[in-house]
């Protein structure tokens, strides 16, 4: 048992000055008892009122020793009063079972009371009057203990799920910061292999090569500073838009509209072909279709051949599809890689809830990715994959029409093969 604080003692010397006070006003029950007998009983229960939360259950004994010698003696008002703060803070900071016990004991007291003094008095009304004042004494602060004990133990409660909420905002800051910072390098790597893969290739190309003319290396220069600037750029509004709050995205977003211009700075011949009606799309598709098509050329430079690539964009009413088909070269181009570009494309994809494909076809490469563009296109995550058995084909000039769609692409590439 530790020692009282100076509060605690400052409250009992209180509590014991004031019944000291009602002793000497006569507030007790005079039955020939000499006053001073009365300080005994008032100086333990106020002694307990010193220990009332560092020993509650002491404090409580010590009240209930007090009450029975005061009730002995007279009783007095001011050990009563006294003894009703031991019976609450027993209570309120003793053990949890505590509460329904001294609610038992003090109930059945407090009829009991009441009873006995019916056998000896023989009128209801004075034991009725007993059985209220000894309910006062020690039912009503047994209740109220309890009834502050439920509201502090809910208020802890609630504290402790407040903090609760808190970690679990800060793990979501923090699981949402990681996956930004995934996308981020996804982002870069997308804009910045493309560009140095076709600059490496390029330049690889005029020292490979001294039968070039000044015309076909003016050409290749052009591409090459015409990768350098654009890869600056692009980079210059990636750190924009980490710099800027509330930037407007949707103006300086990639397109899939955009597909001529980044077929020109490919360096390599593409034959493109356009199917459906061109429209606007859902930004988070454009991105992704123009990145995987960025990446797409990026492969064809690291392991292609000089035929270059065949582009197929077809418009659907729910989906667009794209593929990219190009011949492999019998060498292995040298040039160092991250891994990261077919799981780049493949995550673009599964997150929009598309479709993706990518792997030898017949002597060549295909990559092949259909992206949903309806209403019910998601923003990014978990979202499930389209299954592309049961969707319906638009007819398209140059492809069979009314087929499964994995039948129809087979044919397709055949054709195209």
């Amino acid at each position: 048992m530790t020692t009282p604080s100076r509060q605690e003692v400052a409250a009992a010397v209180a509590a014991f000055a004031a019944g000291l006070v009602l002793l000497a006003g006569g507030a007790y029950m005079h039955r020939g008892a000499a006053v001073g007998l009365f300080v005994l009983p008032l100086a333990v229960t106020c002694c307990g009122v010193a220990l009332r939360k560092r020993a509650p259950v002491v404090a409580l004994v010590l009240g209930a020793v007090a009450l029975v010698g005061d009730v002995l003696l007279g009783p007095s008002l001011g050990t009563v009063l006294i003894v009703t703060d031991n019976i609450y803070a027993g209570v309120l900071y003793g053990p949890r079972p505590l509460g329904r016990i001294m609610l038992w004991i003090t109930s059945i007291g407090a009829i009991g009371v009441g009873a006995l003094l019916g056998l000896m008095v023989g009128d209801w009304r004075v034991p009725a009057a007993m059985a209220v004042q000894a309910a006062l004494v020690g039912v009503v602060p047994v209740t109220t203990a309890i009834a502050v004990r439920q509201h502090r133990d809910q208020a802890v409660a609630e504290r402790a799920r407040a903090e609760q909420v808190a970690r679990l905002a800060e793990l979501d800051r923090r699981a949402a910061v990681s996956a930004e910072r995934t996308r981020m390098a996804r982002e870069l790597h997308d804009m910045v292999a493309n560009h140095f893969s076709a600059i490496a290739i390029q330049s690889s190309a005029m020292l490979a090569r001294a039968d070039l003319d000044a015309a076909a290396t003016r050409k290749i220069v052009e591409s090459i500073r015409e990768n350098s600037v654009q890869g600056m750029a692009e980079m210059r509004t990636m750190i924009g838009f980490l710099r800027e709050d509330g930037e407007e995205i949707e103006a300086r977003r990639h397109r899939l509209s955009d597909v001529e211009t980044l077929i020109a700075r490919t360096g390599f011949p593409v034959e493109l072909s356009v199917g459906g009606t061109s429209r606007d799309l859902p930004a988070a598709v454009d991105l992704a279709g123009y990145r995987i098509l960025q990446e797409s050329f990026t492969n064809v430079l690291k392991h292609g051949t000089d035929r270059g690539a065949r582009v197929l964009l077809r418009y659907r009413p729910d989906v667009v599809e794209l593929t990219v088909l190009n011949d492999v070269g019998a060498r292995p181009s040298g040039l160092p890689g991250a891994g990261a570009g077919l799981v780049g494309m493949r995550e673009r994809a599964t997150l929009l809830g598309g479709s993706f494909e990518a792997g030898p076809y017949g002597s060549g490469w295909r990559v092949w990715v259909e992206l949903p563009t309806g209403p019910a296109t998601p923003a990014g995550l978990f979202w499930p994959a389209r299954t592309r058995a049961a969707e319906p084909r638009e007819e398209v000039p140059g492809e069979p029409g009314g087929v499964a769609p994995g039948a129809a692409r087979v044919e397709r590439d055949k054709e195209l093969s």
